[in-house]
């Protein structure tokens, strides 16, 4: 719920400096919660250009006011080893190395590592050397890429 509500209210401020809002992740902590946003843009992103989204989205996050305990604002590029939080992403990625918490396991794993094979709907398959995984988007905790480098998986 409070992703759904921060991307409400973040996305237009990225949109209007320029760039396409990748994600968002809300985390609470004991001390408050960590929100930590994602942007990209087809020619990278730089270090003075995270800085002017983060002061952008800060005001916008103080007037709107929708975390009402202390929290730490990041914003960042999603990086090489980008975390995927929806279907059209892992779509964007067909072929790809990508490793995946689940809430629920499927054949007995909750973490899986492997090729994306297919995405139709919000259903997702990797396929790995132990075979193949299908599960919905809905069941993903964490879904990260696994670049390779050279032919080597990064660990």
């Amino acid at each position: 719920m409070k992703q759904k509500q921060l991307t409400t209210i973040i996305q237009p401020v990225v949109e209007d400096l320029g760039f396409d809002l990748w994600g968002i992740e809300y985390l609470p902590q004991k001390s408050g919660a960590l929100v930590r946003i994602y942007i990209d843009h087809p020619q990278g992103i730089s270090v003075d250009q995270c800085a002017d989204c983060s002061r952008e989205i800060s005001a916008i996050l103080d007037v709107e006011d929708p975390i009402k305990s202390a929290y730490v604002l990041e914003v960042s590029s999603p990086g090489l080893d980008r975390v995927l939080f929806d279907a059209n992403q892992f779509n964007d990625y067909l072929g790809h190395q990508a490793k995946v918490k689940l809430a629920q396991p499927i054949n007995g794993s909750r973490k899986i590592t492997g090729t994306i094979k297919s995405v139709s709907e919000d259903d997702i398959t990797l396929e790995n050397e132990l075979g193949e995984y299908s599960f919905n988007i809905n069941n993903v905790m964490k879904a990260r890429l696994q670049p390779q480098y050279d032919g080597v998986e990064n660990e």
